[in-house]
């Protein structure tokens, strides 16, 4: 059987989160370039880039960078120049959606077909893996069997998302921001309409609902589950969050590499890259932003997954109100709460109200405001000032495992080191074969030296001493030993790292459509003669064409408002499957239709609003 290597990816909003994954143990980071990201706010230069690179090298962990936005005709030469720019930097793999690049000459680096890319089928990855594409980014929405299946006729790398924030549409596949504002989330540009207020209403305009965020999701937290995704196939492990900071990073990466470490020389897999990482802290993903965690769709259709009362973090429960007074209140619970806190609760109206804590007496709390604050009120924490104060100070510290054997040579000393992974190196020092008069101090002293790695990427694991007579060294010449020794391993290393390449194939394997409406995403000639060569027969303009979508789809979602209150007709047979309508605070307003025999949501936008009159989308 060969071991199989499981990967952790992390996201990385700029080199400080990148290095900060890296050292708290991820085995990849992905990475916006410095621009065509699908997240515009989040581009990162190339010479960062090549700092990050140089970083995660030394543990042959990857970096991938994004490049994954839809593009005009006239981006696609830019986006090949960067994509160059980035082969040339040391980049383990590109991250696209545009089908455009596939028809392009690019450089020899494995391409990874983002999640965008809507992968939720084994026809769909097969196509990708028959074109040369070396991993699918899955669809969020699958569940275990549809990866299972997906991997059963399969062979191409699989990455699934298994914590963080969640897209209540099908990636790729939503144009409510771009149809309402001309913001693309398909050109990086979301304005995440899906977490504002929204009223509920029925056909004949009865309020179902009033001012919910009835299109936001719970967060992901598959952080108990990665044994069965590892069974179903999976082999990259993906955190979201590539607009989230430092603490944020560290804290989930540090949490679900001890999940890993912990389960994967149970099941007989090891990781992807070298060391092992100390974070310098205690894990907690409760502490660190989420709007309440869910499975998703992993196990099916089995839990409630909206969060309609607030799109903002929510955080631990603590606790409750006991009594309130003037300006404090007695707190009731298992937590400690500290000055500097951010506790939240919901107030009278379901709203949720965040205030700081001032000061702690006992149980006795001062908050900066006690407006709204009644006892028997749940409290969350929302930010622990404690935790978060440790995270900013901490700078966790990752090595890579190495034994050194001292032995004789025939003009001095040789010092072999040996490291987790295997790679062999020696240095030979030419000195003088001095006995020592003290020769247990002695080889005190060079053990204790040869142990001193430093701030280097090695820890040493082992000293073996294999002289017939322990020798005089000087401090001086034993560091120079080690330092020698680690200095061509660190060579060999970089030698010997595993390095990828990847090629597209200028084939005709048919896809597995044969017509793409604006669904399909073709928004330059490239893409177009892409999808031509590979059998499609009819091929319309992706919406970022300047298509009027008044009156047309601009959301296709598996999340169901319907079987969220309870009244989903394939469990209620009287239950009414009726379109619904979501109108926003601005006016907009969106037609609900219910797929239930492919268990789907569809949203329409009926009404566009603006300054009291109905717009287009700009192009």
């Amino acid at each position: 059987m060969n071991i199989r290597k499981i990967e952790l990816l992390a996201p990385a909003r700029d080199l400080e989160c990148g290095i900060a994954a890296i050292d708290c143990g991820a085995d990849a980071v992905y990475i916006g370039g410095p621009k065509f990201g699908a997240r515009e706010a989040a581009g990162t230069s190339v010479e960062d880039i090549s700092r990050l690179i140089e970083h995660a090298h030394r543990y042959w962990a990857r970096v991938y960078v994004t490049v994954n936005t839809l593009l005009h005709d006239e981006e696609i030469a830019p986006a090949l120049a960067t994509i160059r720019e980035l082969y040339k930097a040391g980049v383990d793999a590109v991250i696209v959606q545009d089908a455009g690049l596939l028809e392009s000459e690019l450089p020899p680096v494995p391409i990874i077909a983002s999640t965008q890319m809507h992968n939720n089928t084994p026809e769909r990855v097969k196509f990708l893996e028959d074109i040369g594409i070396s991993r699918a980014i899955l669809a969020r929405e699958l569940d275990l069997e549809q990866i299972k299946s997906i991997r059963e006729q399969t062979s191409i790398e699989l990455e699934y998302f298994v914590h963080g924030a969640l897209c209540v549409s099908y990636s790729g596949q939503c144009y409510l921001s771009y149809a309402i504002g001309g913001r693309s989330g398909n050109r990086g540009q979301c304005a995440q309409p899906c977490r504002k207020l929204y009223t509920l209403e029925d056909r004949q305009g009865r309020v179902i609902a009033r001012d919910k965020h009835l299109l936001s999701i719970r967060d992901l937290n598959l952080s108990e589950d990665l044994r069965e995704l590892i069974d179903a196939g999976v082999t990259s492990f993906k955190i979201e969050g590539r607009l989230k900071d430092r603490a944020y990073v560290s804290n989930v990466v540090a949490a679900y590499r001890a999940k890993l470490d912990e389960l994967l020389p149970e099941m007989g897999f090891v990781k992807s890259s070298s060391g092992t990482s100390n974070p310098g802290f205690t894990p907690d993903i409760l502490k660190t932003f989420n709007r309440g965690y869910g499975k998703h769709f992993l196990y099916g259709r089995k839990e409630h997954l909206g969060c309609p009362d607030t799109p903002k973090m929510i955080g631990e429960v603590v606790g409750r109100v006991a009594s309130v007074g003037a300006k404090s209140f007695v707190f009731e619970g298992s937590a400690e709460l500290h000055p500097g806190d951010g506790v939240c609760f919901f107030n009278t109206y379901g709203a949720l109200v965040g205030t700081t804590i001032n000061r702690v007496d006992g149980k006795i709390v001062t908050p900066d405001k006690i407006d709204g604050i009644q006892s028997g009120v749940q409290l969350l924490r929302n930010h622990d000032h404690k935790f978060l104060q440790r995270l900013a100070k901490n700078h966790a510290e990752r090595k890579i495992a190495v034994e050194f054997a001292l032995r004789e040579s025939p003009d001095g000393f040789v010092l072999n080191a040996t490291d987790e992974d295997g790679i062999s190196v020696e240095f030979e020092l030419v000195n003088e074969k001095v006995p020592a008069n003290t020769p247990e101090r002695s080889l005190e002293t060079i053990q204790s030296q040869l142990t001193k790695t430093g701030d280097s990427a090695f820890d040493c694991s082992g000293v073996v001493v294999e002289l017939e007579n322990v020798p005089f060294l000087s401090m001086s010449k034993i560091n120079e030993l080690r330092r020698g020794a680690i200095g061509l391993l660190r060579t060999e290393r970089d030698r010997l790292r595993p390095r990828e390449t990847g090629e597209i194939a200028k084939n005709d394997v048919p896809y597995p459509e044969k017509t793409l409406d604006y669904h399909g995403n073709v928004l330059n000639s490239r893409a177009a003669a892409f999808y031509k060569r590979h059998g499609v027969q009819s091929i319309d303009r992706a919406a970022e064409s300047g298509m009027d979508l008044l009156g047309k789809q601009v959301m296709t979602t598996r999340y169901c408002l319907r079987h969220e209150s309870g009244a989903c007709p394939k469990i209620d047979r009287s239950a009414d499957a009726s379109p619904v309508f979501l109108i926003s605070g601005e006016g907009d307003k969106l037609e609900v239709r219910f797929d239930c025999a492919h268990c789907e949501m569809h949203v329409f936008l009926t009404r566009k609003w603006l300054d009291g009159r109905t717009v287009r989308p700009k192009s």
